[in-house]
């Protein structure tokens, strides 16, 4: 790192998470201060050379990371976004000393103005390059055992695909590439339902994650912390909260009930699973309500302890002085409350309106949530895929190649001249063309994807807007630009001031390799009866009995009203009453809610259950 600068880490930017708790540890560090190695050379903002680097401090440096047993090495040098000489030159004093050490150059990584988050991206990439590596080297021996000659892609956070060998350059973009997934494959259900806008809701076991999808799109970030520390690529803007199967509830002080963001995890788990979990939780709460398959518990591959779940939450309702029933029944009210209010609070903050979408419910737990989140927040409609319990996976057969590059050319807007912005953005193009060209066959077009990061002058964060109306060559292309600034504010933050100084900070250029698509129309049962399987007693304001589908068996067109449920091998969905399910002609399910003005699962008297709504912070 640049003499002076190797504390930045740790300075990160002079705020604390929480200003008010004087006992708050320091943030966490990757990296101790002994290797943070300072070395002589200086680059100015606009690239101009200050001190020239000196190799020998390099050296110096190298031999105190050899001596430690370093394995990998981030090398972060100030303002080498505007000129990344001396920096490349020390990654091949490092790669020439230090030949199986991996290295990260921040001028790969993240060619960017501010030198915190770009510090500190750069480190969490060099963490994650050798586990990856060496993962990605068994994943691809196995695969050749197997008899696999294809290429293989690799899920990355921003919801597109990339190659091995770019995905471990590249390492910290594929941080949160799990859940970017699921949104990849939101963005091919709207295609496919012609559903243009949508919040996209996963629940699994631990937490539940929310984002919205606009016009088939889902909303991007650069501001990411993972684990407390900085990871500054561009992302799908996914929000979490401790809100999940797993989730254990517990009463406070004061007898009031608290749900999450504790997760009983997976082992030992609800106390349903009959693996020693002795903690009451969300799924223990379903059980005790009536709405799982006792014999068939998640296709019969986890025993089922019914008697299990009703003891732990007995003891939830000594506590509170209920019935157990209403235990089990708040419970699950103040799990709802806790996504719905969630759900509202990701939208609010991005200038939406919950009720303006449609919600796509998936992920394992989802289903027997899902309408009556919907019905607090006042959205009428909800979409599940067939393949809800693994659309994550499924999604990212329905991604494409994609490849993010930036460039940092900080100036007032109306001083910028409009070749500058041409020229960059050919720049970036033409590599990325050059990255896709690898692929092959695999690729049936290219697609280019532009955006500008701005603010006004007296602002220290910018905005990103989207150049997706604006052609490059027109000739009021900075008017056009600044126009599409103070539409995206004033969309965002319901406010604009024409008058203002406007500043661009950074270029963004997306290549996208669009692939061939997965088949829309997957195969339907050609069951179009409507025959339920069974019929089940649960809990809705009263113990009633309802039937129960198979949603494997169910052909397209099949309309179902709710009470009831519909069950697949892997997940469990409720209709509540006045529900309308009808399932399409690719097995999913499209629900019109009912009764969404003001309702909600549950408007039955739970005078005796006091709840408290916790843990909507977004993650």
């Amino acid at each position: 790192v640049t003499d002076g600068f190797r504390d930045v880490i740790e300075q990160r930017e002079g705020l604390k998470p929480d200003r008010y708790n004087v006992r708050l540890p320091p943030a966490p560090v990757l990296v101790p201060r002994s290797l943070r190695i300072p070395v002589e050379e200086r680059i100015r903002f606009d690239g101009s050379e200050e001190i020239p680097l000196n190799e020998q401090s390099v050296l110096d440096g190298i031999d105190k990371l050899k001596r430690a047993g370093v394995q990998a090495v981030a090398v972060c040098c100030a303002h080498s976004y505007a000129n990344p000489a001396n920096e490349r030159r020390i990654g091949e004093l490092v790669v020439g000393e230090m030949p199986g050490a991996h290295v990260s150059l921040s001028c790969v990584v993240l060619p960017q103005i501010k030198e915190f988050e770009r510090f500190s991206t750069t480190v969490v990439n060099a963490f994650i390059a050798p586990v990856l590596s060496n993962y990605m080297k068994r994943l691809q021996s196995r695969l050749a055992q197997a008899g696999y000659r294809g290429e293989v892609l690799i899920m990355q956070s921003h919801g597109g695909l990339a190659t091995i060998e770019d995905s471990v350059r590249l390492g910290a973009g594929c941080i949160l590439s799990g859940p970017a997934g699921g949104i990849a494959g939101a963005c091919y259900a709207a295609d496919i339902t012609a559903v243009r806008d949508l919040i996209t809701f996963d629940m699994g076991g631990t937490s539940s994650d929310i984002a919205l999808v606009r016009d088939g799109e889902p909303g991007y970030t650069g501001d990411r912390t993972v684990a407390g520390t900085r990871v500054a690529l561009p992302s799908i803007d996914i929000h979490s909260i401790g809100a999940g199967g797993g989730s254990v509830a517990r009463v406070e002080i004061g007898g009031m009930l608290q749900v999450g963001p504790e997760s009983a995890g997976s082992a030992p788990g609800p106390a349903c699973y009959a693996r020693g979990g002795e903690q009451a939780t969300t799924t223990d709460a379903n059980v005790v309500l009536g709405y799982y398959d006792a014999a068939n518990f998640l296709d019969g591959k986890i025993s089922f302890d019914g008697a299990g779940a009703r003891r732990v939450i007995e003891g939830i309702a000594d506590e509170m002085d209920v019935e157990v029933i209403d235990a089990a029944a708040g419970i699950i009210r103040v799990i709802n409350t806790q996504m719905a209010e969630g759900i509202r609070l990701v939208a609010v903050r991005a200038g939406a309106d919950p009720r303006d979408y449609t919600l796509l419910s998936f992920g394992g737990a989802a289903g027997l949530h899902v309408t009556a989140i919907a019905r607090m927040l006042g959205i009428n409609r909800v979409i599940i895929p067939r393949p809800a319990s693994v659309l994550s996976a499924w999604g990212m057969l329905a991604t494409d190649l994609r490849y993010d590059y930036v460039r940092t050319a900080v100036n007032d807007v109306r001083s910028v001249e409009p070749d500058l912005l041409r020229t960059l953005f050919l720049e970036m193009e033409q590599d990325g063309r050059r990255q896709i060209a690898g692929a092959g066959e695999l690729v049936e077009r290219v697609d280019i994807v532009r955006s500008l990061d701005m603010r006004y002058g007296e602002q220290i964060f910018e905005i990103s807007v989207p150049l997706k109306d604006i052609h490059t060559e027109a000739e009021d292309l900075i008017e056009q630009v600044i126009a599409a600034f103070h539409a995206r504010h004033e969309e965002l933050y319901s406010y604009s001031i024409p008058e203002q100084e406007v500043v661009l900070v950074n270029l963004r250029l997306s290549v996208v390799g669009v692939m061939k698509a997965i088949p829309s129309e997957l195969p339907v049962a050609a069951v179009y009866e409507l025959q339920p399987k069974a019929q089940r007693r649960i809990y809705l304001d009263e113990w009633i009995d309802v039937p129960v589908y198979n949603m494997d068996v169910l052909g397209a067109g099949v309309r179902i009203s709710g009470s009831a449920i519909v069950e697949s091998r892997t997940t469990t969905i409720l209709l509540l009453d006045d529900d309308h399910a009808t399932v399409t002609a690719t097995g999913w399910l499209d629900i019109e809610v009912g009764r969404v003005a003001g309702t909600d699962a549950w408007d039955s008297n739970l005078n005796s259950a006091q709840l408290k709504v916790v843990g909507t912070a977004g993650g």
